[in-house]
Protein backbone atom coordinates (compact mmCIF):
# COMPACT_ATOMS: atom_id res chain seq x y z
CA UNK A 1 0.00 0.00 0.00
CA UNK A 2 1.34 3.50 -0.96
CA UNK A 3 1.19 6.28 1.51
CA UNK A 4 0.71 9.84 0.53
CA UNK A 5 2.21 12.17 2.53
CA UNK A 6 0.30 16.04 2.96
CA UNK A 7 2.55 18.11 4.94
CA UNK A 8 0.59 19.95 6.82
CA UNK A 9 1.62 24.06 6.82
CA UNK A 10 2.70 26.21 9.98
CA UNK A 11 -0.34 28.38 8.73
CA UNK A 12 -2.70 25.99 9.05
CA UNK A 13 -1.69 24.23 12.29
CA UNK A 14 -1.96 27.76 13.61
CA UNK A 15 -5.44 27.97 11.84
CA UNK A 16 -6.85 24.54 13.30
CA UNK A 17 -5.85 25.26 17.02
CA UNK A 18 -7.17 28.65 16.66
CA UNK A 19 -10.62 27.62 15.53
CA UNK A 20 -10.52 24.15 17.89
CA UNK A 21 -7.65 23.93 20.61
CA UNK A 22 -6.55 20.80 18.28
CA UNK A 23 -4.27 19.56 14.70
CA UNK A 24 -3.92 16.08 14.06
CA UNK A 25 -0.97 15.63 12.11
CA UNK A 26 -0.83 12.37 9.83
CA UNK A 27 2.91 13.15 8.28
CA UNK A 28 5.10 11.63 11.71
CA UNK A 29 6.12 8.14 10.04
CA UNK A 30 7.60 5.38 12.60
CA UNK A 31 7.83 2.04 11.55
CA UNK A 32 5.79 -0.92 13.45
CA UNK A 33 6.82 -1.11 17.28
CA UNK A 34 9.44 1.54 16.90
CA UNK A 35 10.18 4.97 18.61
CA UNK A 36 12.42 6.23 15.93
CA UNK A 37 10.93 9.14 13.75
CA UNK A 38 11.12 8.20 9.84
CA UNK A 39 13.14 10.93 7.55
CA UNK A 40 10.09 11.69 5.87
CA UNK A 41 8.47 13.34 8.98
CA UNK A 42 10.97 15.67 9.01
CA UNK A 43 9.03 18.23 6.99
CA UNK A 44 6.00 18.00 9.13
CA UNK A 45 8.46 18.36 11.99
CA UNK A 46 9.74 21.31 10.29
CA UNK A 47 6.07 23.10 10.09
CA UNK A 48 5.36 22.12 13.69
CA UNK A 49 8.95 23.98 14.82
CA UNK A 50 8.15 27.19 12.84
CA UNK A 51 4.46 26.66 14.64
CA UNK A 52 5.33 27.12 18.04
CA UNK A 53 8.42 29.51 16.69
CA UNK A 54 5.55 32.13 15.39
CA UNK A 55 3.24 32.02 18.54
CA UNK A 56 5.29 31.92 21.64
CA UNK A 57 2.91 31.56 23.73
CA UNK A 58 1.86 28.38 22.45
CA UNK A 59 1.84 25.27 24.47
CA UNK A 60 1.09 22.05 23.70
CA UNK A 61 0.31 18.55 24.42
CA UNK A 62 2.31 16.14 22.11
CA UNK A 63 -0.67 13.39 22.09
CA UNK A 64 0.26 10.05 20.17
CA UNK A 65 -2.16 7.52 19.23
CA UNK A 66 -2.29 4.16 17.74
CA UNK A 67 -4.70 1.92 15.77
CA UNK A 68 -6.15 -1.21 17.68
CA UNK A 69 -3.26 -3.55 16.65
CA UNK A 70 -1.86 -5.11 19.89
CA UNK A 71 -2.21 -5.17 22.84
CA UNK A 72 -3.91 -2.08 24.72
CA UNK A 73 -1.52 -1.30 27.75
CA UNK A 74 1.39 -2.02 24.78
CA UNK A 75 -0.36 0.72 22.77
CA UNK A 76 -0.09 3.10 25.50
CA UNK A 77 3.41 2.67 26.43
CA UNK A 78 4.41 2.74 22.51
CA UNK A 79 2.03 5.85 22.10
CA UNK A 80 3.55 7.59 24.91
CA UNK A 81 7.01 6.93 23.73
CA UNK A 82 6.31 8.03 20.27
CA UNK A 83 5.22 11.51 21.69
CA UNK A 84 8.20 11.61 23.63
CA UNK A 85 10.67 10.85 20.53
CA UNK A 86 8.45 13.75 18.79
CA UNK A 87 8.89 16.47 21.74
CA UNK A 88 12.49 15.34 22.27
CA UNK A 89 13.31 16.26 18.01
CA UNK A 90 11.42 19.65 18.30
CA UNK A 91 13.89 20.26 21.67
CA UNK A 92 17.08 19.05 19.93
CA UNK A 93 16.51 19.89 16.15
CA UNK A 94 14.81 23.31 16.60
CA UNK A 95 15.26 24.19 20.57
CA UNK A 96 11.80 24.27 21.52
CA UNK A 97 11.78 24.58 25.00
CA UNK A 98 10.64 21.43 27.24
CA UNK A 99 8.51 23.69 29.22
CA UNK A 100 6.31 23.90 25.80
CA UNK A 101 5.10 20.54 25.45
CA UNK A 102 4.00 17.89 27.19
CA UNK A 103 4.41 14.48 25.75
CA UNK A 104 1.05 12.07 26.15
CA UNK A 105 -0.35 8.51 24.75
CA UNK A 106 -3.83 7.53 24.05
CA UNK A 107 -3.37 4.19 22.58
CA UNK A 108 -6.01 3.23 20.65
CA UNK A 109 -8.58 4.67 23.33
CA UNK A 110 -9.42 7.58 20.61
CA UNK A 111 -9.94 6.56 17.04
CA UNK A 112 -11.04 8.78 14.45
CA UNK A 113 -12.05 5.91 12.04
CA UNK A 114 -12.66 2.78 11.97
CA UNK A 115 -9.70 -0.35 12.77
CA UNK A 116 -11.90 -2.56 10.00
CA UNK A 117 -9.76 -1.29 7.33
CA UNK A 118 -5.86 -0.04 6.78
CA UNK A 119 -7.03 2.87 5.76
CA UNK A 120 -9.08 3.57 8.64
CA UNK A 121 -6.39 2.31 11.22
CA UNK A 122 -3.41 4.28 8.86
CA UNK A 123 -5.78 7.37 10.44
CA UNK A 124 -5.77 5.95 13.65
CA UNK A 125 -1.98 6.27 13.75
CA UNK A 126 -1.30 9.92 14.16
CA UNK A 127 -0.01 12.80 16.42
CA UNK A 128 -2.16 15.68 17.75
CA UNK A 129 -1.35 19.10 19.12
CA UNK A 130 -3.74 20.16 21.86
CA UNK A 131 -3.21 23.61 22.95
CA UNK A 132 -3.52 23.77 26.88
Amino acid sequence: METRMVTVTSEEMAKGIEESGRIALYGIFFDTDKTDIKPESVPTLEEIAKLMKALPELRVLVVGHTDNTGDREYNMGLSSRRAESVVKFLQDKFQIPATRMIPAGLGMLAPVASNRTEGGRANNRRVELLEF
